[in-house]
């Protein structure tokens, strides 16, 4: 096999593949060699057909699998030998081919560009580690055992108020006349919690054990029957029971009750959960802050042909006329992400990461785990489609670069309170919702229709050329 590169231009490459007749018959008598082996023709025992009959009869078909295969492996050959990384599917131009010919043919090619990584101990991150104050758990712990719900009646005297669970049962009608869902019986409402019927709680306030309660009022507008939502409806209400909220003593009982170990085991898990809650966006912020000194890595030249295929899927559903009017905020979008994408496979290659079957498995697992209630579905959703869970390859192996990025760069470590990880993720939300409408703005200007124009002797000014602003 002969390689030349005919042609240069920026990424586009033409390699010029010659092959010549001794190499390819060689493959033919290879493959008629192994078909001699199963072909069953009158007149000749298996495995002594001779060549020409062979040809003769499966010359074509034979050529034409050589040919395949020889392009393809001759393709793929000549592109590694001359350190040729393609960006999308080499088109192939065969010049001169036939049986007893010599085959000739050229690779048209965008490579992708060649990129200088920079040292990534010379990136520099924050990392943060939120400390939570003691009070902060406290009042967490606290907040958790108001929520437990239990209550201790009353005595046959005390009157209800708000905070007390009423336990009554209820018979209602309208105009007189019963309706579906009209009674109840041993029914639970906590006065102040509003849960019931709008406004029917303060109705029960300052009643007492054995009492009985008439009083009207309108039925929710979405209530289960619908024919009678919005109506005026009569209640009676027989109380059966008054319990108040017995104060939960925060101890070693109560943690176990919430199945920490002991008290100080709850406080640890309250502690973790609270850091956990700023982790992601917390994260995020040095993410993006590794990605913005990736951003300022020089690529000379872009491959166009990777450009317009993310520009086709930023553009997807929309019409003609609306891709036209955002092509260039579509593009310089799409130039964006795809050179972020090829720093990032660089370092991934250099820096030999891979992906296991195993970390997809545990990413499924992670997303089911973010569903509470729904994990069978998410985990239905991967098993029956294979393509959903192979597109989770592309994250999974992101955030491991990522992840080395940071391992090598120069880390910061600051640990900071919860007051400073909220104002931290407000500005860093801030700066991104500043950034969007800057891009919505700058649309919005350049898609305005002009004023119908006047003659003016005016010179037109020139064009100055724009800058894309990051």
């Amino acid at each position: 096999m002969k390689v030349t590169i005919e042609n240069k231009k920026g990424l586009e490459k033409d390699l010029k593949v010659f092959i010549d007749k001794k190499t390819i018959s060689g493959f033919m008598d290879e493959k008629y060699e192994e078909i001699r082996k199963d072909v069953v023709i009158k007149g000749f025992r298996p495995g002594k057909v001779p060549t020409e009959i062979l040809k003769r009869q499966f010359g074509k078909a034979v050529y034409g699998e050589v040919i395949d295969k020889l392009l393809k492996d001759t393709t793929t050959k000549a592109l590694e030998e001359n350190k040729i990384k393609p960006a999308g599917q080499p088109k192939i131009d065969l010049k001169s081919f036939g049986e007893d010919k010599e085959l000739e043919y050229e690779i048209v090619v965008t490579e992708l560009p060649k990129i200088d990584v920079k040292a990534l101990n010379k990136i520099n991150v924050n990392e943060y580690d939120v400390k939570i104050d003691s009070k902060e758990i406290d009042k967490r712990i606290e907040d958790i055992s108001k929520n437990q719900n239990r209550f201790i009646a009353k005595s046959n005297n005390e009157l209800s108020k708000e905070g007390d669970m009423v336990v009554f049962d209820y018979k209602a009608t309208i105009d007189g006349k019963d309706f579906k869902g009209s009674d109840g019986k041993n029914t639970q409402l906590i006065i102040g919690k509003d849960l019931f019927i709008k406004g029917f709680d303060k109705n029960l306030t300052n009643t007492k054990k054995s009492d009985q309660k008439t009083f009207e009022i309108n039925l929710p507008e979405n209530y289960p029957h619908k024919e009678f939502s919005g109506k005026m409806a009569k209640f009676v209400c027989d109380i059966k029971e008054i319990k108040k909220p017995e104060p939960i003593i925060i101890n070693d009982e109560f943690a176990k009750s919430l199945g920490a170990k002991d008290l100080k085991n709850l406080k640890e898990l309250i502690s973790s959960q609270i850091k956990q809650e700023y982790k992601n966006s917390l994260d995020n912020i040095t993410r993006n802050q590794i990605l913005e000194q990736l951003e300022k890595i020089k690529l000379d030249e872009i491959p166009q042909n990777l450009i317009d295929q993310e520009v086709s899927v930023l553009s997807q559903g929309m019409k003609n006329e609306d891709i036209n009017k955002s092509k260039t905020e579509f593009q310089n979008k799409a130039k964006k992400r795809i050179k972020l994408g090829l720093i990032l496979n660089e370092i991934g290659e250099q820096n030999k990461i891979n992906v296991e079957d195993s970390e997809i498995q545990k990413e499924i697992l992670k997303q089911s785990q973010m569903m509470p209630g729904q994990e069978k579905i998410v985990m239905d959703f991967y098993q029956k489609n294979p393509s959903a869970a192979a597109s989770l390859r592309g994250t999974v192996y992101e955030n491991k670069i990522i992840e080395h990025i940071k391992s090598k760069a120069k880390s910061l470590k600051k640990e900071i309170s919860k007051f400073e990880a909220e104002n931290l993720i407000k500005e860093e939300n801030e700066k991104h919702l500043k950034a969007e409408q800057t891009a919505k703005s700058k649309k919005d200007l350049k898609n305005k229709t002009p004023a119908k124009k006047t003659t003016s002797l005016v010179k037109k000014p020139k064009k100055t050329k724009k800058v894309s602003k990051k």
